[in-house]
Formats: C-alpha cells, sequence, structure tokens
C-alpha cells in the first residue's frame, strides 16, 4: 500500500505533484539540491491551496492538513528512505534522468515503486539503468497538476502488470483521470501535440500569418482553450524542443524536425513564461496577451 511518497525535483511540476499528494492524504517528502527552491516551492504550494480555499474548493482544515503532510529534504538518499512511491519531476534531460534514478534506484526501499514525470523520454531506457525494471513507470501529470484531471500512465517494455494497475488506482485516488500508453516516443499526449505546435511555429516562420492570428484560429476555429504559440510558451520552448528532438531521434522521421524558428527562439534564450518572453511577453504585469515585438 502506497503511504508515503517522495517527489523528487522541486519546480513547476513537482510542487504540482507534491501539492496533490499531500491534499489527499499521503506523506510527501518533496527533494531539491537547493533549498532556495524548496522554499519556493512551499509557498507556492500554499498559494494554490489559498486558491482552492477561496474557491471552497478545500476547507482551511484540509489546508493546514496538506502542509503538515509535506516536508522537504536537499538530499535523495534521505528524501526516498521511506517511499513507497518515488515520483521524478527533474528536467526534461534524458542523460539527467538516468544518473537520477541509478541514484534513486540504490537508496530507495526494495518494494519502492519508481516512476517518472517524464513527458517524452523512454520508461524502457530509464528503467535499464535500475535494478527494478519491473517497477518503473510514467506518470505523466498535467501542468498545472492540481487543476489537470489526466494523468498518462506508461508501460515500459518490463514494467509489470500489478504495478500498472496499482499506478492507475492511485491516480483515481487522488481524484484523476488515468490513461494507460505503451512506451514509444512522445507516448500519446506529446505525439499528438507538439507536431501541432511545431506546425503553428512552421506557420509563423514561413508567414502564413502572425502569433495573435494563428492562435485564435485554433481556439475559436477548434475550440482549443489555448492557442498552440501560448501552449508553447506556458510548456517552455526549450521542453517543446527537447520533446520534438525526442520524436525525430526516435522515429526518424522529418515531420516531427523542429522548426529553425524554434531552434533559435531557444538558442537565444526566449524560453517562454518561464524567461519572460516567447510569442509574448510576460514582462508587462498583466495577464493580457501581448505578443513579443519580435513577432508585431
Amino acid at each position: 500500500m502506497i503511504k508515503n511518497v517522495a517527489v523528487i525535483g522541486a519546480g513547476t511540476m513537482g510542487n504540482g505533484i507534491a501539492h496533490v499528494f499531500a491534499q489527499n492524504g499521503y506523506t510527501v517528502v518533496l527533494v531539491d539540491v537547493a533549498a532556495a527552491q524548496l522554499e519556493r516551492a512551499v509557498q507556492t504550494i500554499e498559494k494554490n491551496l489559498d486558491r482552492q480555499l477561496a474557491k471552497a474548493i478545500i476547507t482551511p482544515q484540509q489546508k493546514e492538513e496538506a502542509l503538515r503532510n509535506i516536508t522537504t529534504a536537499t538530499s535523495v538518499e534521505t528524501g526516498v528512505a521511506a517511499a513507497n512511491l518515488v515520483v521524478e519531476a527533474a528536467t526534461e534531460n534524458e542523460s539527467v534522468k538516468l544518473e537520477l534514478f541509478k541514484k534513486i534506484d540504490a537508496v530507495a526501499p526494495q518494494g519502492c515503486i519508481l516512476a517518472t514525470n517524464t513527458s517524452s523520454i523512454s520508461i524502457t531506457k530509464i528503467a535499464s539503468v535500475t535494478q527494478r525494471q519491473e517497477r518503473v513507470i510514467g506518470m505523466h501529470f498535467m501542468n498545472p497538476v492540481p487543476v489537470m484531471q489526466l494523468v498518462e500512465v506508461i508501460n515500459g517494455y518490463a514494467t509489470s502488470d500489478a504495478v500498472s494497475e496499482t499506478i492507475v488506482a492511485l491516480s483515481k485516488k487522488l481524484g484523476k483521470i488515468p490513461a494507460l500508453a505503451n512506451d514509444y516516443p512522445g507516448f500519446v499526449a506529446n505525439r499528438i501535440l507538439m507536431p501541432m505546435i511545431n506546425e503553428a511555429i512552421y506557420s509563423l516562420y514561413e508567414g502564413v500569418a502572425k502569433v495573435d492570428a494563428i492562435d485564435t484560429i485554433m481556439k475559436l476555429g477548434m475550440a482549443h482553450p489555448m492557442g498552440p504559440l501560448q501552449l508553447a510558451d506556458f510548456i517552455g520552448l526549450d521542453v517543446c524542443l527537447s520533446i520534438l528532438t525526442v520524436l525525430h531521434n526516435g522515429f526518424g522521421n522529418p515531420k516531427y524536425a523542429p522548426c529553425p524558428l524554434l531552434v533559435n527562439m531557444v538558442a537565444s534564450g526566449k524560453r517562454g513564461v518561464k524567461s519572460g518572453e516567447g510569442f509574448y511577453s510576460y514582462s508587462h504585469g498583466t495577464k493580457e496577451l501581448v505578443v513579443s515585438e519580435k513577432f508585431r
């Protein structure tokens, strides 16, 4: 039975995952090498709980219980010592994840399930660096985690049926809707989403339409809640580039080749919301969408 959860990485996804587990009664250790990042993460969780409180989604008592369920650690060894489940939510970089999973596998309890929040990197490859391949699985949450219902559950080549069933059941206990996928590049969500985003960037790159027109057409014409260029900014243009590179390398199909405009934007540090500018500018301090000066 899963009671104690370690979440590795205190960024946007990590703090969201920790929030959801803690809110649902699980004991959570949030792990990050940077103490300042852990402090920011806990502050973010408290702010998001306050937002839920204001909307009457939770009670004051539930907020306090959720915060009490969370502790922090700056070492993997300490963080996973009592874990039944580890959810890795570190940067979307294959070499980083492989090294991290070697370390987690060496120190986590024998029966512990190791999950990764990766959105594109092979679960089978991640599992291959551990001594418990049958207990490694993908648990791909969507951003923002406390709001979005989907968990894409990805079985690696060696993932056992029992572990898969456990993670599906756990996702439901978190109030999420799990959807099963097998381990091929991009899984389902990003295999479909990223080519659409890439095509939107190509439409801008080739002068078919401007930023606001592309997003408006997809929002009003296709009933998307957010246009693909705005969504790319929200995800992070560096993350989009990384996922497209995984797809391109994994399938060897030129249709997944990242648009040169995306490559150049990431190279110049324009990564979207996280850097303050992408296809839109986020430095004006309002929620109104302002197209980046580069694309006006």
